[in-house]
């Protein structure tokens, strides 16, 4: 994606002086799914990244897997790694006779500080169950079984749970994968605009209740904590504002929507994560939400010596007026 596509949407200040600005896209659109506001190009195509992954969720229970609430939420997840997620992960592999071992994901140590200190002093390397993306490789093995298909090639795009989550992604976001590559984790990665991730996102808590499109949305709201972690931004504000379907991805991207379908989603051009909340939380205000879980999310400080000499704030002109 060039330049060209991207505008100025934050600026970082320290002590009194603009540092860097971030460039990028945003797109907000209705309970229609029409375009309400637009910066940039958000029609050009983008990895998603793990934005992506409510939609391999609900190719997970159209290949018939058997989860539900906390272990549907889980498998949307991009988690911190902390006890509550990797015994919920052996959980729904144990379920499907499986165990740590089937898993495809590289190995890492948990995201979060407390829980990778604690693997660290125990002594422990790093394991394929700590890395972010082990509930959802969990839920895409748990398909496989549940469909009678090949765990060990269940990564490879023509693999038939694969072919599945293609043509979830095209259904709900309206448009073919612009592109397949390959994501952190390994799996394969589905190319899509940003207007057809937040439509996607949108018509996911719009879906009719019973419907897997529904129960993904419904798991991922009802365990906020699950989804993300301690501390982080999708917990913090599913948890504020229930009703609420958020959900980011690396590289600066960021989708969150209503329970009325209507949707915001956001690139950052340079995949800074400290630029993604202050565009989110200003295209959620122009929706009608605000907080003050909201309030200190949209302008996080930038530390000197530990202490807070500046701020990551809106560029002029970015906050959108619907």
């Amino acid at each position: 994606m060039s330049t060209e596509h991207y505008v100025e949407l934050v600026r970082v200040v320290r002590s009194g002086f603009d540092e860097c600005s971030h460039f990028g896209a945003m797109v907000i659109t209705g309970s229609d799914g029409a375009v309400r506001y637009a910066l940039g190009d958000p029609e050009q195509p983008i990895f998603p990244r793990s934005s992506n992954k409510p939609f391999q969720a609900i190719a997970m229970l159209e290949a018939g897997a058997a989860l539900a609430g906390p272990d549907l939420a889980l498998a949307a997840a991009s988690h911190s790694g902390e006890p509550m997620h990797v015994e919920r992960a052996r959980a729904i592999l144990a379920a499907a006779g499986l165990t740590e071992d089937d898993l495809r994901c590289p190995p890492d140590l948990p995201g979060d500080e407390t829980a990778r200190n604690a693997v660290i002093r125990a002594g422990e390397p790093p394991r394929r169950i700590y890395m972010n993306c082990s509930g959802k490789h969990s839920g895409m093995l748990t398909a496989c079984v549940a469909g009678g298909w090949d765990t060990r090639s269940y990564l490879d795009p023509a693999h038939p749970y694969q072919q599945l989550v293609s043509a979830a992604v095209t259904r709900i976001t309206g448009e073919l994968p612009a592109a397949v590559g390959v994501d952190g984790c390994g799996a394969p990665l589905l190319g899509t605009s940003l207007t057809g991730l937040a439509r996607g996102f949108g018509r996911l808590t719009t879906a009719e209740e019973g419907t897997p499109d529904r129960a993904v949305a419904d798991a991922m709201r009802a365990h906020p904590e699950l989804v993300a972690g301690t501390g982080r931004d999708d917990t913090l504000v599913m948890s504020a504002h229930p009703g609420v379907l958020m959900k980011g991805g690396a590289e600066g991207v960021h989708v969150a929507a209503l329970p009325d379908g209507s949707a915001v989603a956001v690139k950052i051009s340079d995949g800074a994560a400290r630029a993604r909340m202050p565009v989110l939380v200003a295209g959620l205000r122009a929706l009608g939400l605000d907080s003050d879980m909201l309030t200190e999310l949209a302008a996080p400080p930038v530390l000197g010596g530990g202490l807070a000499v500046g701020r990551v704030t809106l560029a002029p002109g970015v906050a959108p007026t619907l």
